[in-house]
């Protein structure tokens, strides 16, 4: 078997986890929040922190694993317009998916506290709604960007 082909699968592999389960998070979340319901919400996005940690952290991790390991096998430096803009991109996704994770979290729990109780949501967490949602967009912006650059490998002159 071809070593460039695997990495190169689990390369596309690792994206499509980052694209699938930050769409899916994001629907499933939204679908929650709507409904108003804290239980719902809670189990929801206790769901969606699981998902997170082993689905999203690992492709997180690997991404520049793989990347990196392919870049060095086909000759491609890292400072190569495309590559560094990825690698930007990777870096401002990270950036925006860090509080992301822990806004989910806590709005997980403040969930959960309000249907442990029966009252409704607190206000806290529909700031946190909101903000989560607006780094959520940039974040998945950003992930879809570098796919096409990975894609189509366009000459960026950075420097």
């Amino acid at each position: 078997m071809d070593p460039d082909l695997i990495l190169r699968w689990f390369h596309v592999i690792g994206a499509c986890v980052l694209l699938g389960t930050g769409a899916g998070i994001a629907f499933f979340m939204l679908m929650a929040h709507r409904s108003r319901d804290p239980r719902f919400i809670a189990q929801t996005a206790a769901i969606v922190v699981l998902a997170d940690m082993l689905f999203t952290t690992t492709a997180v991790v690997l991404q520049p694993i793989s990347g990196g390991l392919l870049a060095f096998r086909l000759g491609w430096s890292l400072v190569e317009g495309w590559v560094l803009l990825s690698l930007l991109l990777y870096v401002l996704t990270g950036v925006f998916w860090l509080p992301v994770v822990w806004m989910q979290i806590k709005m997980r729990n403040l969930a959960q506290e309000a249907a442990d109780r029966d009252t409704a949501l607190p206000r806290s967490y529909s700031i946190l709604f909101r903000l989560w949602f607006a780094c959520g967009i940039p974040a998945f912006l950003a992930v879809l960007a570098i796919v096409w650059l990975m894609i189509s490998r366009p000459s960026i002159d950075l420097f």
